[in-house]
């Protein structure tokens, strides 16, 4: 009888534990990409606006989600004439199209590495992508609650999202802009306590 009134508690903590919903911290986040040019080097640009929230469940990952919101305006490639172009009609075309979002459709573990696997929206087309996770972190208690982060990954041919401009290289036979595109969204989230 003793060990019944003992294993209540457990059970009880285990019935009732919920997933920990944290809020993106878009001072400590970020979304960054890299693409080729002209072939030879890599451009790197990176959105300062990332928000969102992420549903965490770390012994049941299908209760677990991630919504993010990232705002294309912010994009920045510390050249201001490319930063322009980039916001215009030839790529992202922000005045129609100000935001790019993620929505998660499932988690799960794949040779001991956690994927995301949703909806990414760019341009106005939503295509489904994978995103390699490394995290989330264990928690860190400061700054008026609990907090962690995560690094995401995904690669994205840039043109199945309707970003088609490019030019042809004449001399060198290819082409101004790449069409395969890195992806990593560095993420610091927090939940009160």
């Amino acid at each position: 009888m003793n060990r019944i009134l003992l294993a209540i508690p457990v059970l009880s903590a285990a019935l009732w534990a919920q997933p920990l919903t944290y809020t993106i911290d878009p001072a400590h986040s970020s979304s960054d990409f890299a693409v080729k040019h002209m072939m030879i080097s890599t451009v790197k640009g990176s959105f300062s606006k990332t928000t969102g929230t992420i549903v965490y469940d770390e012994k049941n990952l299908s209760a677990s989600s991630v919504e993010a919101t990232i705002d294309a305006t912010s994009i920045t490639t510390r050249v201001d004439q490319r930063d322009n172009h980039l916001k215009s009609p030839d790529f992202f075309d922000v005045a129609k199209f100000p935001t790019i979002t993620f929505k998660s459709k499932q988690w799960y573990r794949e040779g001991g590495a956690l994927r995301i696997k949703g909806d990414l929206t760019i341009h106005g087309v939503t295509k489904e992508v994978v995103l390699d996770v490394d995290g989330p972190t264990p928690e860190v208690k400061g700054m008026g609650g609990a907090r962690i982060g995560a690094t995401a990954t995904t690669k994205i041919n840039r043109k199945d999202f309707g970003l088609t401009w490019s030019r042809p290289l004449e001399a060198a036979g290819g082409v101004l802009v790449g069409d395969e595109v890195t992806i990593t969204i560095e993420v610091e989230a927090s939940r009160k306590v």
